[in-house]
């Protein structure tokens, strides 16, 4: 199957978005994968009353359900921490658009089945005015042909490695690749084994 996610598109128009802004330090003392939606932009999204603040994008209700994110250079720098595309998944993003990502973001978006687009410049800023012009746009992912499309664009190219298209076409993460490779594994220690006698 070709389409890998057909979603809602919402526009975060911010460069060097840090792990500490997509979900801060106070939230990583769970051992539990669960729960981290409710702190993704945390400083962004509430106010201090803890309340939602009306003015943050993603509070907008015409972006309610959004699973695509489109955002500017340098996504997701700052520390390694894993709970950052936890916090993404779990919200609802499948997908993030943005010119650049940090690489440990970028290698555990991909292992957390998330999908990083890198785009120029010039084609967010096509996109960032499609989403003022429009109240909604949804996108599709045509992750076998490598294609963004829309009713509201032409159709957008994107380059993706090999081995993350590979992962998230089979659904697996790195874990579930390296358990394909058991009955060689199991033959590897067989023989290892089997040459040491004294052990």
């Amino acid at each position: 199957m070709s389409i890998y996610h057909t979603g809602l598109m919402a526009p975060l128009d911010k460069n060097n978005v840090d792990t500490d802004q997509i979900i801060p330090k106070q939230f990583l003392t769970s051992t539990s994968r669960d729960g981290f939606d409710k702190a993704l932009f945390y400083d962004w999204r509430y106010l201090d009353s803890g309340e939602t603040d009306p003015e943050f994008v993603l509070n907008y209700p015409r972006y309610q359900g959004a699973t695509v994110l489109l955002t500017r250079d340098n996504f997701g720098c700052g520390s390694s921490r894993e709970h950052a595309p936890w916090a993404l998944k779990q919200y609802g993003f499948t997908v993030i658009l943005a010119e650049s990502f940090a690489d440990i973001f970028f290698n555990n978006c991909g292992n957390n089945q998330m999908l990083c687009i890198a785009l120029d410049a010039q084609t967010l800023d096509s996109l960032f005015a499609v989403c003022e012009q429009h109240q909604q746009v949804h996108v599709e992912i045509d992750l076998e042909n490598q294609q963004i499309k829309s009713e509201q664009f032409a159709p957008i190219s994107f380059s993706v490695r090999s081995d993350i298209k590979a992962r998230l076409l089979s659904g697996l993460d790195f874990i579930g690749e390296t358990e394909q490779l058991n009955q060689h594994i199991d033959a590897f220690e067989q023989q290892l084994a089997a040459s040491r006698p004294w052990q």
